[in-house]
C-alpha cells in the first residue's frame, strides 16, 4: 500500500541533527520536536508516495537556495526554541 511522506521532515530532523552538534542548546526529544515543528511551518512540503517521486524531490532539494531555505528555517526555529 502507498504511503504518503513529507520528505522535508528527513531533511529538517537531518538539519537540526547537523546543526546542534557541538552547540549549547538542548537536544531532548521535545525541543527538536518544537524545532521541527517551526521550521516545517516556514518551508513548503515536499509530498510523496513513490520511489521515483522520492528520489525527484531528492534531486530537488539539493539545489543550494532550497538546502539554504532549510538550513535557514531550522537555525531561525532554534534560536526561537
Amino acid at each position: 500500500m502507498p504511503v504518503l511522506q513529507n520528505l522535508m521532515e528527513k531533511f529538517v530532523f537531518a538539519a537540526i541533527d547537523e546543526l546542534l552538534v557541538g552547540k549549547g542548546v538542548c537536544r531532548c526529544e521535545q525541543c527538536r520536536m518544537d524545532i521541527a515543528a517551526l521550521a516545517l511551518n516556514d518551508l513548503p512540503p515536499r509530498y510523496v508516495v513513490t520511489s521515483k517521486g522520492a528520489s525527484y524531490a531528492r534531486a530537488d532539494l539539493l539545489e543550494t537556495q532550497k538546502y539554504v531555505d532549510v538550513i535557514g528555517a531550522v537555525t531561525k526555529a532554534i534560536k526561537l526554541v
